[in-house]
């Protein structure tokens, strides 16, 4: 096994990682939007020389927005399937194992009202509605019509990709809005355990499994990618009529169809790239099937 999570040990760890809403983001806060709110690995808006350094500071502050409504979205969905795997396992689950994962959930609900609070808080301070591809339960039953297998793939990519995006880009960056970095900071910090908690339920999951039935979970992973793929050309739409309303300006034909393009690629990197080159995803897929690593790995590369 190439890891060593047990359940006591993440349960210890999430206790002592916890944190309330208002400690995030209190009733009338305020973010400063003179300041970038994304790194530049993700929102890749330096490069869109049709705009001004005031319009891609806009944008990165659209790109913020979008991030943090994504993974609302996507624990809309993460939160029921978690439910649905404990419930049966109920009557004869180690105790530790029952309280990690109820709080697991107990979590994802936690994050989902905080990043209502964020969208809240956000639309205020810049002064304008920025539309987000949805509606949530819809995605959810897209999703959870697929294999419990190819959706625990899919949570356990979410959650490392997660991981790579805080500690990669944006601790330590001190040109970020700091109350957003706070945020993700203390999104990462319960996300740490949920990571290893899904590696432990693709395992759980995975030991009846046939190498075919395994195969045939990825060919779900891999519908579910393509579902979300399909929004994320959606959401640099919305993105780019948001950024627009706020300048002021619709940018010609050409222009718009280069950013159009350039974000697509930013927003494929940001939520299926960058999850499925990681190498804890990897190393578990991999200690289940090989084949089944070399499938995912030839598809990355066109999403980074």
């Amino acid at each position: 096994m190439f890891h060593d999570f047990k359940y006591p040990a993440i349960l210890a760890a999430s206790n002592r990682a916890a944190w309330q809403i208002d400690e995030v983001i209190s009733p009338g806060a305020e973010f400063d939007f003179t300041r970038p709110f994304m790194p530049e690995s993700l929102a890749q808006t330096a490069g869109l020389d049709m705009l001004s350094d005031e319009e891609k500071l806009t944008l990165n502050h659209i790109r913020a927005h979008d991030y943090l409504s994504i993974f609302g979205l996507v624990e809309e969905f993460i939160l029921p399937f978690l439910m649905d795997h404990i419930r049966p396992s109920l009557p004869d689950a180690d105790d530790h194992r029952v309280r990690a994962m109820m709080q697991f959930a107990a979590e994802e609900a936690k994050h989902i009202q905080l990043f209502k609070r964020f969208q809240e808080t956000f639309t205020e301070g810049f002064g304008q509605e920025c539309e987000m591809i949805g509606p949530p339960d819809a995605v959810a039953k897209v999703v959870l019509a697929h294999n419990p297998m190819s959706v625990a793939i899919t949570i356990l990519m979410i959650e490392w990709m997660t991981q790579s995006h805080y500690v990669d880009s944006v601790r330590g960056d001190t040109r970020l809005e700091g109350s957003f970095v706070n945020l993700l900071r203390c999104h990462w910090m319960e996300e740490a355990q949920h990571a290893k908690l899904d590696t432990l339920m693709v395992h759980d999951i995975a030991k009846d499994m046939s190498q075919q039935q395994f195969k045939e979970a990825v060919d779900g992973f891999l519908e579910i990618g393509a579902f979300l793929d399909t929004g994320l050309k959606q959401q640099a739409q919305f993105n780019l009529e948001a950024l627009e309303r706020k300048m002021k300006r619709r940018l010609p034909e050409k222009e718009r169809n280069e950013l159009l393009e350039q974000q697509r690629r930013a927003l494929r990197f940001t939520y299926l790239g960058s999850g499925l080159r990681h190498a804890k995803f990897r190393e578990t897929i991999g200690a289940i099937s090989p084949a089944q690593l070399l499938r995912i790995d030839t598809i990355a590369p066109s999403f980074c």
